[in-house]
């Protein structure tokens, strides 16, 4: 089958899911500077940003498991994602006015770390430490970094901003070679 007849099917099955209401995670792929990236939206907001270093079926079977079995590759539903990153990677973005749907995240505490992340701006970066204290827990500097590293929404809930106390990088989900890149398309001083 050709690239436009797969794209008319597929189209027409994701409009044919939605009206029956069974499309509850639509997802698609996305070109960027950083590599091909898998997003996926609930009607709640944007739920998953994977990397490439992420095998697509690894994740479409997490989000089947813990959202809903109805996973159903949907690009037109995608596109306000698609344009507010290509905006970004434009440099012409500095916030995403995206809703999110926190539904991957395991734990109250992670989630408020996340909650926190989208308060830390463009160009800027904090500490691990400083994200735990900003999440209520100051002596959790570990599970501040687990809270990053498990981050299903990276680039739009900026984990990438995240540094170690001592200034270096630190680990990324995405791997050091992206999280130096975003920094410095942000222009974040290190």
């Amino acid at each position: 089958m050709n690239d436009v007849l797969t794209d008319w099917i597929t189209a027409r099955l994701a409009d044919a899911a939605a009206r029956e209401g069974l499309l509850d995670v639509a997802y698609t792929k996305v070109d960027t500077p950083v590599g091909d990236l898998l997003i996926a939206r609930t009607p709640r907001g944007l739920a998953r940003v994977a990397f490439p270093r992420e095998r697509d079926d690894e994740v479409l079977e997490e989000m089947a498991d813990r959202l809903s079995p109805r996973v159903i590759e949907a690009p037109a539903r995608l596109d306000d994602v698609r344009r507010e990153l290509d905006e970004y990677f434009e440099g012409k973005r500095h916030d995403f006015d995206l809703p999110v749907d926190f539904g991957l995240v395991r734990g109250e505490f992670q989630r408020r770390c996340l909650e926190r992340l989208r308060g830390v701006g463009y160009g800027q970066v904090r500490t691990y430490r400083e994200l735990a204290e900003d999440a209520g827990n100051p002596g959790a500097v570990r599970a501040a970094g687990t809270a990053c590293g498990t981050n299903p929404i990276p680039i739009v809930v900026p984990c990438h901003r995240i540094v170690r106390s001592d200034g270096t990088l630190g680990q990324y989900g995405g791997g050091i070679p992206r999280k130096e890149f975003l920094l410095r398309l942000e222009g974040a001083v290190l």
